[in-house]
Order: C-alpha cells, then structure tokens, then sequence
C-alpha cells in the first residue's frame, strides 16, 4: 500500500512538474491534445541529449544510416522539438490499427524501440502486443513490464511507464 501512495504521489508531482515552464503558469496536462501530453512527457523524460551521447541526439533519436545528422554536432531545441514530433507521428502510423492506443504504443516504441513491441530483431511480439490484438484493452500490467534497465526494474521507467498510461490512455465510453 505504501508503494501504491509513493507512485502516485511521484506521478502526481511529475504531472506538476511537466505541465510547469518558469516563463508561463502550470498548463493543465488534460486540457491538452493527446499528442502535446506525449510530446512532453518524453521532453521530460529523455532531456536534450549533448554530442557525447551520439548516436542519441534531440530527445532521444537514435541516428539511424543515411540520417543526415552528424557526430559532435548539438541539435537546437527547435530542431529537436521537431525531429521528436515527426518520429512519433511515424510510429503512430505505424500503430494506426490499434485505434485509440496507437499514441501509448507509439510512445512505447519511442522509447524501447519497435523490435521489442512488434517482434523481430531476436524479440517476440510483445504480450501486451497480442492482448490487444485479442480485443483485451486490460493491459496496464503489460504495459508497466516495459521498466527494466539492464534486466532490473527501474523505478524512474516505471514512474514513466505510469504517467504515459495515466495520461494517453484513450478510456472507451
């Protein structure tokens, strides 16, 4: 029970946190379109990577072949702003059939990249993956096995993990 009250008091403080600039007052997360809440979650969470963090620039892209960005080279904020919107509208395409959580796969994919949700590279398609596919939207738990850093939990993910669900999960009707 404690644990329980600690995580939601964390994510009630990271909703603050968030939705807090020192230039305007607090925005309400809520009031925002879903996908401006998952803009700012993983602006949070990942920060502006520096040049020694390559090949993971702006808000954690990792550079991929043919990508024109190079080595020891700082992305603006702007620059990255934008990478990280395109990046994700190119995952929630990816996840357009899955409807109303195609924006919490995509911010899923984002961050533990697509091999581990959707299979392949060595990875299975995920649990959490095939319940959905099975019309099963009870998938909170699947969703928060996503947390592990080298092969532990780790409870700054899984904060994340709970702030995504809580606040881009589209709840039918």
């Amino acid at each position: 029970m404690r644990n329980k009250i600690k995580t939601l008091l964390t994510v009630l403080l990271a909703c603050i946190c968030i939705g807090t600039d020192a230039a305007s007052p607090m925005v309400r997360l809520k009031e925002l379109p879903p996908l401006e809440r998952a803009i700012l979650i993983i602006k949070h969470y990942e920060t502006l990577h520096c040049p020694e963090h390559w090949p993971t620039i702006g808000y954690g892209h990792v550079v991929q072949p043919g990508e024109p960005y190079r080595k020891g080279v700082q992305l603006t904020e702007s620059q990255a702003d934008n990478l990280l919107r395109n990046d994700l509208r190119k995952f929630c395409a990816l996840y357009r059939s899955y409807g109303a959580d195609s924006l919490l796969l995509a911010c899923l994919s984002y961050n533990c990249g697509t091999a581990k949700v959707l299979g392949g590279q060595g990875y299975k398609k995920s649990r959490l993956l095939r319940r959905l596919e099975a019309g099963d939207r009870n998938i909170l738990a699947d969703y928060l096995s996503f947390c592990h850093y080298k092969g532990k939990i780790h409870s700054g993910i899984r904060r994340r993990r709970m702030l995504e669900y809580l606040l881009l999960r589209a709840v039918e009707p």
